[in-house]
């Protein structure tokens, strides 16, 4: 059911921050609780409403710290929104992430049992986020929220994630990460290529902002679906993913395969993802890593797949292509343009140090966070026919090799003359934990704090 009309420009005082354009912070805090009594949930949540953050532009320069909130289908309900009103927020949603794994390919050790206590199990029904300008000041800020929380009463802390940004902006797996962010029109962003649709000439088009945020035109210039007023305008759907990454296991995995590999260790990996270590892309520079290409925002993501729809650059099965074909599945890009999102992911956990290759059991990997309008179109498309199955790019059922899937099963095609098979698929990245969630407009919030008529 899609609800009102809304048109440009972007009402930026009432849609939240970090979803249009990120904030860049170095670290970031995730607190999950449990709303236990109604009534003191929602006078809770009355009390964040000001200190939210926004999407308008900082006039004095950053701010110490940025706050944003978040509620899942089963907070909703437990904040008393009443059964007609729920029954306007789309299946995908209601259902929540745990239902929806078999969708996502949560099997074996990503199975829901084995999720972190708090994500997934029903008990989180806010999430409230702490971005940091500097990483020591956050654990203050988090007291301080843990400290509304104990103080509001009928509520309980059910999960608190910590995460935060390493040197040069690399995952845990040594990867520059963070490029192909969608350039979204009116959001005031730099035009950049490669960051929007593929357009005619080689040129780019700005994604519509309806693909991200309810109440305004998407890229088939309708309005997307959205749940009835006064919640739906300025909001968008958040996915919250804790992935848990092997990086022992990745790093052995390259130093064994990669002793075979025809070019060595570095290219194997920069053939699995897509992009050398930092960052550049196969497509750009396929013998190697060119630093005039990394550091330069504005060309980094320039690039199609048009002139290498064979994959002798960048494999057809690799971690970019298949996240984002941009116009490897032919038709210009059209058939990818109604798929993209927008990510807000951040590492977590110490890093594994240089040269070591045996696991030391500390827990580390990413929170995957995005948005988007539509989960099952925009995230669960990606998820489930992109990433874990190879059909549409024409590679059978080989998946992402990098987010890997049950023991020691499927391979990975690299093309090339002649092809290298890559067997023996292992679950270099785990699922533990996740939500499906919704983040309202400024002023959606203030309506739940309110309460609304049975």
């Amino acid at each position: 059911m899609t609800f009102g009309r809304r048109f440009n420009p972007l009402d930026l005082d009432d849609i939240q921050g970090n979803i249009l354009r990120g904030y860049g912070f170095p670290a970031a805090g995730y607190l999950f609780v449990r709303v236990d009594a109604a009534a003191a949930g929602r006078r809770w949540i009355g009390s964040l409403v000001d200190p939210v953050t926004t999407a308008a532009e900082w006039v004095a320069g950053k701010p110490e710290h940025t706050l944003n909130v978040a509620v899942t289908a089963a907070g909703l309900e437990a904040l008393g929104v009443p059964d007609w009103m729920m029954r306007t927020f789309p299946a995908a949603f209601q259902e929540g992430m745990r239902a929806r794994a078999g969708v996502l390919g949560d099997v074996g050790p990503s199975d829901p049992a084995r999720w972190d206590a708090g994500l997934g199990d029903g008990s989180a029904h806010v999430l409230v986020t702490v971005d940091s300008l500097r990483r020591e000041a956050l654990g203050e800020h988090m007291d301080d929220l843990r400290r509304s929380v104990e103080q509001a009463g009928g509520l309980t802390v059910v999960h608190d994630q910590r995460a935060a940004i390493f040197h040069h902006a690399r995952d845990q797996f040594g990867f520059t990460d963070g490029f192909a962010q969608p350039l979204i029109e009116h959001a005031g962003m730099p035009a950049r290529d490669g960051r929007g649709t593929p357009g005619r000439w080689w040129g780019w088009m700005p994604v519509k902002p309806g693909e991200f945020v309810l109440g305004y035109e998407d890229e088939d210039l309708l309005l997307p679906e959205s749940p009835a007023p006064p919640l739906g305008d300025n909001g968008t759907y958040m996915v919250y993913r804790k992935l848990y990454q092997d990086v022992a296991r990745f790093r052995r995995f390259l130093r064994e395969e990669g002793a075979r590999f025809p070019g060595g260790e570095e290219l194997l990996a920069a053939k699995i993802v897509g992009r050398w270590r930092d960052g550049t892309p196969l497509v750009l520079s396929p013998d190697g890593p060119d630093p005039s290409i990394s550091v330069d925002k504005s060309n980094i993501d320039a690039f199609r797949y048009r002139d290498d729809l064979d994959g002798f650059r960048c494999p057809i099965g690799a971690h970019i292509r298949r996240t984002n074909p941009r116009d490897a599945l032919g038709w210009g890009g059209m058939r990818t343009k109604r798929h993209r999102i927008i990510r807000r992911g951040m590492p977590y956990g110490d890093p594994l140090p240089d040269g070591v290759y045996d696991d030391d059991g500390a827990d580390r990997g990413l929170v995957f966070i995005c948005y988007q309008a539509d989960l099952a179109r925009q995230f669960e498309t990606i998820q489930r026919i992109w990433c874990n199955d190879g059909n549409i790019f024409g590679i059978g059922s080989d998946r992402d090799f990098l987010l890997g899937g049950p023991e020691g099963e499927g391979k990975m095609t690299i093309q090339g003359d002649p092809p290298y098979f890559v067997h023996g698929l292992l679950p270099f990245v785990q699922t533990r934990g996740g939500e499906y969630l919704f983040m309202p407009g400024l002023d959606a919030l203030r309506a739940l704090a309110a309460g609304f008529p049975a």
